[in-house]
């Protein structure tokens, strides 16, 4: 039995064609959200120190670019180049897993996974300023790496090549995204729960509430890539071949989730609701109190001008 036997839905070379196109339209998005995002924090200038944000973005763009590009071979392959000399037609190609295009496809989702978890857990640090509290989640996100490592190897076993929904493989791939999911919404719950409690502090002192809170663009981004992870783990349970399409998508879901975020510090970098937010909502007294110790590149120099309190210098991202 093969995958295109074992699973249901369209069949994988329609599947994996329309993976293809819907993922360069997200890819499109995705292309100019980077732009923006280095415009900003290179033209405008809005923070500081943006090179950490400029390495994952570029990170991130450099991932999707490369997934694109591979995408567009495979599918080249697969309905052009081998179409009429690969044993049982486009199907049938699509259907192996040992093709090394599918292989290097799988190996860049783990990448491009871990690279977005692993910004989502340090936007959580930096929010608390404690290492205590992002111990699960790290400990989450090596569970991510060594099933990802180990769903890519598996798959690209011959013994694992066929019957791809009921084989060894399966326990790897279910394991793997849901690790991820879980991951992503307890890094994002301790995210948003910190940024609620940060705001509610400062709500009575803010003089001009915010067009888009803080808050809301974190639980978007949060609430996109989880979606998307979700309806890749329901396509795999259903031995859906609409697991090929969202698998794909994820690649250029995971840079738009979090360029939207990049976009939003940086034009937020004079609120003081964000300075406080980033810096792991800090407070005077508390500082006073030594409740939470701070760091010299951590410091918040407050300003006191027309009655209201300013924040000077720009966080990393």
């Amino acid at each position: 039995m093969t995958i295109s036997e074992s699973s249901t839905g369209m069949p994988l070379d329609a599947a994996t064609l329309m993976s293809t196109i819907l993922e360069g339209i997200l890819y499109g998005f995705s292309v100019l959200m980077f732009i923006g995002t280095i415009w900003i924090f290179t033209y405008k200038r809005r923070m500081r120190d943006a090179r950490p944000t400029i390495v994952v973005a570029t990170l991130l763009f450099l991932l999707s670019t490369v997934h694109m590009v591979i995408c567009i071979i495979y599918v080249e392959n697969g309905l052009v180049k081998y179409s009429d000399t690969f044993p049982g037609g486009p199907v049938a190609y699509f259907a192996d897993l040992l093709q090394p295009m599918f292989v290097v496809k799988n190996a860049i989702l783990v990448l491009q996974t871990l690279l977005g978890d692993g910004v989502v857990i340090y936007r959580c640090y930096v929010v608390w300023q404690s290492v205590r509290i992002i111990i699960l989640p790290c400990i989450m996100w090596c569970g991510v790496a060594v099933f990802g490592v180990c769903m890519v190897y598996s798959m690209s076993q011959p013994a694992n090549n066929s019957n791809f929904f009921l084989n060894a493989t399966t326990q790897w791939i279910t394991t793997f995204i849901s690790f991820t999911m879980a991951t992503n919404l307890l890094s994002s719950g301790l995210l948003a729960y910190r940024v609620w409690t940060i705001e509610r502090k400062v709500s009575a002192t803010r003089a001009t509430k915010n067009n888009i809170p803080i808050l809301r663009v974190f639980v978007d981004a949060a609430i996109l890539y989880s979606a998307a992870v979700c309806c890749s783990l329901i396509s795999f349970v259903c031995s859906s071949s609409g697991m090929y399409v969202m698998a794909d998508l994820v690649i250029p879901i995971i840079p738009i989730a979090f360029y939207m975020v990049f976009i939003r510090i940086a034009s937020s970098q004079n609120n003081q609701t964000y300075a406080q937010t980033v810096r792991g909502g800090i407070t005077e007294t508390e500082r006073r109190n030594s409740r939470y110790p701070v760091q010299p590149s951590h410091t918040i120099r407050l300003h006191k001008q027309n009655s209201n309190t300013s924040l000077t210098d720009s966080p990393k991202v």
